[in-house]
């Protein structure tokens, strides 16, 4: 069938009239940019434009909800991204309820206003993007949301000084939030982990309230044009951090590395619970550390 017989097979089977159907078909095919393809084959088309004539078939139907089950799962990187926009370019055009199902975080993270965390068919999470984002309740959601994902370091809650530090194996410390003994006062001495996503791990030294500092042995450094990616091994853990994309370092050489401790989250090992800090994570206007030297 022509994409104009595939866009209205449905209106057809309900029996609505040629000229409802013309005009529903002409509006959704102007809404997806695909009018000049109405008279062709699915073989004469593209990925992308098939994946429209998808679309174009349910939104002639004048649904109240749409479901997307992996529609983006066989179309090519830069096609998924193109595609990504014109769903949610539609979406705001449309006004309906969209659910979206899809393995790829990014897809959920860029077109969701709000994200249903599931794990073998239970519901882990639901909020907004960045809440999930910022605020994972468990070691699966943290994982999950973010690329790449987010780092966990073994270690305990331990006392220092007037407060409380996250110790890790090979003598590092990292002192906690004061506004977070509260909260973590109850963890001392209990195998722990801390989660700590690249972008707020960084290579170098750096100034902020809650900035800590470490060293480790570089292993592989990933240049990525706006950024770069450095990886080290921490404790018997892979770590990424963020690093200027022109760093030139050997395999091997020892850097300090930095990490914002108001943005890391205490993971208790045995549930696999982030344990609440009684903050929110970085507020709006909070800026980054300061880059002090590197």
């Amino acid at each position: 069938m022509t994409v104009f017989d595939n866009m209205s097979f449905g209106l057809r089977l309900k029996g609505m009239g040629r000229d409802e159907i013309r005009r529903r078909v002409q509006d959704a095919a102007a809404l997806l940019n695909i009018t000049e393809l109405l008279r062709r084959k699915p073989r004469e088309l593209s990925g992308g434009q098939r994946q429209r004539v998808a679309m174009g078939r349910a939104i002639v139907r004048q649904p109240k909800a749409f479901l997307f089950d992996e529609p983006l799962s066989n179309l090519d990187a830069s096609l998924r991204a193109q595609m990504r926009v014109e769903i949610k370019r539609l979406h705001k055009r449309l006004e309906t309820t969209v659910i979206y199902v899809t393995h790829d975080q990014i897809e959920a993270m860029t077109l969701a206003d709000r994200i249903v965390i599931m794990r073998g068919g239970q519901i882990v999470q639901v909020g907004a993007p960045m809440e999930v984002y910022e605020q994972p309740v468990d070691r699966f959601v943290a994982g999950f949301i973010g690329a790449p994902q987010m780092n966990f370091l073994p270690g305990r809650v331990v006392a220092e000084g007037n407060g409380l530090a996250f110790a890790i194996e090979g003598g590092i410390l990292l002192p906690l939030p004061a506004a977070r003994d509260a909260a973590y006062a109850a963890w001392r001495d209990r195998p722990m982990e801390l989660g700590v996503r690249p972008e707020t791990l960084h290579v170098g030294r750096f100034e902020g309230p809650d900035a800590a500092t470490f060293e480790a042995a570089i292993d592989v450094v990933e240049p990525m044009g706006n950024e770069g990616l450095a990886f080290f091994q921490v404790a018997g853990v892979e770590v990424a951090a963020t690093c200027d994309p022109y760093l030139r370092r050997d395999q091997g050489d020892r850097v300090p590395l930095t990490v914002d401790m108001a943005r890391a989250h205490l993971i208790d090992v045995e549930t696999g619970k982030v344990v609440p800090s009684g903050t929110a994570g970085r507020q709006a206007g909070h800026p980054a550390p300061a880059l002090a030297a590197s």
